[in-house]
């Protein structure tokens, strides 16, 4: 296989294509960003000089030197670019959530299969550092069979942003889509499909038009997970609370990537990810009449993982880590989320 860098082009710098991807992009030696689509400004060349400020994506799609095309646009405009994208023979990293609805995701991933090239949604939230602690936590087993997951992702930010394609009533907006996919997604890895879904699902912020709260309950048939994230939350609890028949995991903090992103770092060095030990996950286990009460150390967090793997599939014929049919069933269980608020019942899930 061909161990020249991925030519690549980005769709969008705002905050995704600025801090989520961009950096990875520019740091990782096997791809180079060739072309950036900016509308109004040329942010992307004031930090990479060496980049091509474009206005028109469509530049990209004719680029012959393009292999892979980033999209961090607003989820109503993931659907067509995508196509166009495949269809013009690229790979395509596509933000999350996949898409509005699992039925355009279905057909990017039948048309994906059909000119044979690649589909990687971006949740790299399955390499935050809690959440690569809490894989190794369930794996050793000493929590025992786990009863209730609890995982939060609570912000407090109570102002409608009039600048925001989230904050308005458009398909694929509003929290569920926006932080639920993450959540989603997280669980599912951990502990497959659940056997039906429960929501509760509001607009709490004055004049809000879309959902600024949910509490979802993902029912499995020995245990339940609970997930939840609000947008009025001004004192934040655990962001994960585990419990086992042995024991429990409580966690609060957020991993420090994003953070670090956003204030302009290179997502490099041995202390890249590093958590600080304050937030460590505090864990209690009963074991043969101890009881055992200490600390464990977070895993560093680690995106780059993604676009690793980016480069693995494409130059090494590797195993795709988040499989675009995974990414279909996030955005299967946050259709099955609202239908079950709208008949305040619970859904059973269908696939």
């Amino acid at each position: 296989m061909s161990t020249k860098a991925i030519q690549t082009g980005i769709i969008g710098f705002g905050l995704s294509g600025r801090v989520f991807h961009a950096p990875f992009l520019h740091t990782h030696d096997g791809f180079e960003i060739k072309k950036v689509v900016e509308r109004n400004k040329d942010e992307s060349k004031s930090i990479y000089p060496y980049v091509q400020v474009i206005e028109d994506y469509n530049e990209l799609l004719n680029d012959q030197e393009i292999e892979l095309i980033v999209v961090c646009t607003p989820n109503t405009l993931h659907f067509n670019m995508v196509q166009d994208i495949l269809r013009a023979g690229k790979h395509v990293v596509i933000e999350k959530p996949f898409t509005p609805t699992s039925k355009e995701a279905d057909e990017l991933i039948k048309l994906a299969a059909s000119v044979d090239r690649k589909i990687f949604v971006y949740q790299n939230r399955r390499w935050d550092g809690d959440f690569i602690t809490i894989k190794k936590v369930l794996k050793s087993g000493v929590l025992g069979n786990i009863e209730t997951y609890e995982a939060h992702f609570d912000r407090n930010k109570p102002e409608i942003n009039p600048y925001a394609w989230r904050d308005f009533p458009e398909p694929g907006a509003g929290i569920l889509y926006d932080l639920g996919s993450h959540l989603i997604d997280q669980a599912l890895c951990l502990f497959g499909t659940p056997t039906s879904v429960e929501a509760d699902i509001q607009s709490q912020r004055a004049e809000s038009e879309v959902d600024d709260y949910f509490r979802l309950q993902l029912y499995y048939p020995e245990m339940i997970v609970i997930l939840s994230a609000g947008m009025l939350v001004e004192e934040t609890g655990p962001r994960f609370v585990i419990h086992g028949i042995m024991g429990s995991y409580i966690k609060f903090g957020i991993d420090p990537q994003e953070k670090a992103l956003q204030a302009g770092e290179m997502p490099e060095g041995e202390d890249w990810g590093a958590e600080d030990p304050e937030n460590w996950g505090m864990i209690t286990i009963d074991y043969q009449d101890l009881n055992i009460d200490g600390s464990i150390e977070t895993e560093p967090g680690h995106y780059m993982a993604f676009y690793e793997n980016v480069y693995d599939v494409l130059r090494n014929e590797g195993t795709m880590l988040v499989k675009p049919e995974e990414a279909r069933n996030v955005i299967r269980i946050i259709e099955l989320a609202f239908e079950s608020r709208r008949i305040n019942q619970k859904i059973k899930v269908d696939f």
